[in-house]
C-alpha cells in the first residue's frame, strides 16, 4: 500500500516543483533586470505578486496573524523561524512593510534567486569574516534610514525536526546598537508543506504566519543581548514547537 501510494506522491510533488521553478523562472528575471534601473521599494508590487504566486502554488491555504501594535509605517527588524527554501515567501504578504532580506552571501550564488536577491539589495553575512558585524550594521542602518524594514532567519540554518533552532545571537547585538524594534514571526505548517531534507511537496496543508507584537531594543545593555535573543526565540518556539512531528502533549 505504501508503494502504491509513493507513486501519486512523487507525481503531485514533481508538478508542483515543476510550476514553483517555472513561475520563479518566468518571475524573477525581468523583476532582477527592473531592480537594476528601478528601486525596489518602487516594485513592490510586482514583489508581493511573486511571493504570494510562489506561495499559492503549493497549494497550502496561507493565512497571517498580525498583532495590533505591529505600526504599518514604522521599519523593524522581522525575525523569522527558518523552515524551507519558501521562507523569503511566506511571511512577506504578512504586513505592508517593504523587508530587506539578511541572509548569507552564499546564497547570492543561487542561479535564478541570488541575482535577483542581490539586485534588490539583500544584505549578505558572511560569518568567515571577523567584521561581518560591521559590515551588517552599516548595511542594515542604511535601509532603517530608507525607512525599510529587515527580515532575517536568526537560527542561520533551516530546521531539519519542525522545531526552532539556537539563534545567533549577533544579529541581536547589532539591532540594539541600532534601537530597532525586533518583531518575532512564527510561521507554521510550511515544515508540513515541504520539509527539509525531502523533495516530497504534501499539498493543502494550512500555513500560519503569526506577526507577533514588536520588542524594543532600546535601553538594552550589551549584557542583555542574549537573554533577550532567548526571549524572542522562546515566543517563536511557543506556537511552532507543539506543531512539529511528534511533539510532546501538553500537559
Amino acid at each position: 500500500m505504501n508503494a502504491l501510494r509513493a507513486v501519486p506522491d512523487a507525481i503531485v510533488s514533481t508538478a508542483l516543483w515543476g510550476a514553483g521553478l517555472a513561475w520563479m523562472g518566468a518571475m524573477l528575471p525581468p523583476l532582477t533586470l527592473a531592480q537594476r534601473q528601478i528601486p525596489a521599494d518602487r516594485l513592490e508590487r510586482w514583489t508581493r505578486v511573486y511571493t504570494r504566486g510562489q506561495v499559492a502554488l503549493t497549494l497550502c491555504r496561507w493565512q497571517a496573524t498580525v498583532d495590533p501594535a505591529v505600526d504599518p509605517d514604522r521599519a523593524y527588524l522581522f525575525v523569522q523561524n527558518h523552515v524551507n527554501v519558501f521562507d523569503h515567501c511566506t511571511a512577506y504578504a504578512a504586513t505592508p512593510h517593504f523587508k530587506q532580506g539578511i541572509e548569507l552571501a552564499s546564497h547570492h550564488r543561487i542561479p535564478v534567486y541570488g541575482p535577483f536577491m542581490a539586485s534588490r539589495g539583500t544584505i549578505p553575512v558572511d560569518r568567515s569574516d571577523p567584521s561581518h558585524l560591521l559590515g551588517l550594521r552599516r548595511a542594515m542602518r542604511a535601509s532603517l534610514d530608507a525607512g525599510h524594514s529587515l527580515i532575517a532567519f536568526p537560527e542561520g540554518t533551516r530546521t531539519r525536526t519542525g522545531r526552532v533552532g539556537p539563534f545567533h545571537p549577533g544579529l541581536f547585538h547589532v539591532a540594539r546598537s541600532l534601537k530597532v524594534d525586533v518583531v518575532p514571526i512564527a510561521v507554521t505548517g510550511m515544515h508540513a508543506v515541504q520539509p527539509t531534507g525531502s523533495w516530497r511537496m504534501r499539498p493543502f496543508q494550512t500555513v500560519h504566519v503569526h506577526v507577533l507584537a514588536p520588542r524594543p531594543t532600546a535601553g538594552l545593555r550589551r549584557e542583555d543581548v542574549p537573554a533577550f535573543a532567548d526571549e524572542v526565540r522562546a515566543a517563536i518556539a511557543a506556537l511552532v514547537d507543539p506543531t512539529a512531528p511528534h511533539a510532546p502533549e501538553a500537559p
